[in-house]
C-alpha cells in the first residue's frame, strides 16, 4: 500500500492576478497566452504599472504542479510536493496557501534566504491568461530537495514541464524519474506551456527519457512538440513519448489514449472568465481519479467538469467545498 497517490515536483510561485486589456499587452510588448520568464526587477516594474492601471484582482498560491497537488488533496487524495520557497513574506504566504490538505512537503521552518518566486497573471477579456514569471529561489530547486522515501511510496510521480527552464530543476526531474522507474512508481509529465516546448525542448526530452507512463498536453503544446498540424497525427506521435496520453482541447473537451483505445471526453458548458489553472485542475482531478481505481473515461469526465468549474472562477484553485460538489455531480 502506497502512502501517497501522487508525488509532485514543480515551481512554487505566488500568483498576482490582474484583469487587463489586449491593448495593454500590446503596449507592453507581451506575447499573449504564453508564460515568459523575466528577472525580478523587470517584473516589479510591470507589477507597479499593473497596480496603478488595473488594481490587484487576486493573490494566491500558485505553481502548476502545486495547483494539481492541491486538487488531488481536496478531492480526498494524498500528495507529497517538492518545491522551494524563501524565508520571506511571500514564502510564508505560499506555505499557508498550501495548508493542511493532505499535502506533505519538503519545506521546513528554516527556509533559505532569497526571494520566493512570483508570477504576474494577466487575464484578458477573452479569459486567456498571460504570465510573466520570476522564479526567484525556485530556480535553485535541485535533486537534494527530493524526498526519495516519499517518492518510492507514491503511486505516481508528476513532473512539471516548467522545470525544464532550470538546469538544476531539470536534473531533479531526471533523477526523480529514474528513481520512480526503479521503484515501480508510474511517471507522468505535463508539457506545461508552448514556450517550454519552443525554448526548453532539450530539457523536456531529458525529463521524458525513453518515455513516461502518462503525458498531459493541450492542443497547442502537442502540435508544437510533434510538429504535426492535426490532432490525430499529434496524438499518434505523442505515443513515442508516453504510453498513455491526456490531450486537453479547451471548450472542445479532451482526447485520451489509455494505451489501447482513444476516448473522447465532452466539455461542460460554462462562461469562462479566467483560464489560469484550467490545465492544472484537469491534471489534478485526473490523477486523483486514476490513483483511486477509476478508468480513463471516468477520470476524464471528472477532470473535464472540474476544469469547467475553475475557468468560471478567478484564480487557479477552488475553495475546498467546491471539490466535494464536483465529486457529487460526477458521482465518483
Amino acid at each position: 500500500m502506497k502512502n501517497y497517490n501522487v508525488y509532485g515536483l514543480g515551481n512554487a510561485l505566488v500568483d498576482a492576478e490582474f484583469e487587463v486589456t489586449d491593448d495593454f499587452l500590446k503596449h507592453e510588448n507581451i506575447q499573449k497566452g504564453l508564460m515568459t520568464l523575466v528577472d525580478g526587477v523587470g517584473q516589479k516594474i510591470l507589477y507597479d504599472r499593473l497596480i496603478a492601471k488595473f488594481g490587484l484582482k487576486k493573490r494566491a498560491g500558485g505553481g502548476s504542479a502545486a495547483n494539481s497537488m492541491y486538487a488531488v488533496s481536496q478531492f480526498g487524495g494524498s500528495a507529497f510536493y517538492t518545491c522551494k520557497v524563501a524565508s520571506d513574506e511571500p514564502g510564508d504566504f505560499y506555505v499557508k496557501q498550501l495548508g493542511d490538505h493532505n499535502i506533505r512537503t519538503n519545506l521546513s521552518q528554516n527556509r533559505d534566504y532569497g526571494d520566493t518566486g512570483k508570477c504576474l497573471v494577466m487575464v484578458s477579456p477573452d479569459a486567456e491568461r498571460t504570465m510573466l514569471t520570476f522564479l526567484g529561489i525556485s530556480a535553485d530547486i535541485a535533486s537534494k530537495d527530493l524526498n526519495l522515501e516519499a517518492l518510492k511510496n507514491s503511486q505516481y510521480l508528476y513532473l512539471e514541464g516548467y522545470l525544464s527552464a532550470s538546469p538544476s530543476g531539470k536534473q531533479a526531474c531526471v533523477d526523480a524519474r529514474k528513481a520512480a522507474e526503479a521503484n515501480d512508481v508510474a511517471t507522468a509529465l505535463s508539457l506545461s506551456d508552448v514556450s517550454m516546448v519552443q525554448f526548453c525542448r532539450g530539457g523536456l526530452e531529458e525529463m521524458i527519457g525513453a518515455g513516461v507512463d502518462l503525458i498531459f498536453a493541450n492542443e497547442h503544446e502537442a502540435k508544437a512538440w510533434t510538429g504535426k498540424d492535426s490532432i490525430s497525427d499529434a496524438m499518434n506521435d505523442l505515443k513515442n513519448s508516453a504510453r498513455t496520453i491526456v490531450l486537453t482541447l479547451g471548450s472542445k473537451g479532451a482526447l485520451l489514449f489509455d494505451g489501447k483505445q482513444y476516448i473522447s471526453i465532452e466539455s461542460f458548458p460554462t462562461k469562462a472568465i479566467d483560464t489560469n489553472g484550467a490545465g492544472d485542475m484537469f491534471a489534478g482531478a485526473f490523477l486523483y481519479a486514476i490513483t483511486n481505481g477509476k478508468d480513463f473515461a471516468t477520470a476524464g469526465k471528472l477532470a473535464s467538469y472540474a476544469a469547467s468549474r475553475i475557468v468560471s472562477h478567478f484564480g487557479p484553485r477552488l475553495p475546498p467545498a467546491a471539490h466535494h460538489e464536483i465529486l457529487q455531480k460526477i458521482q465518483i
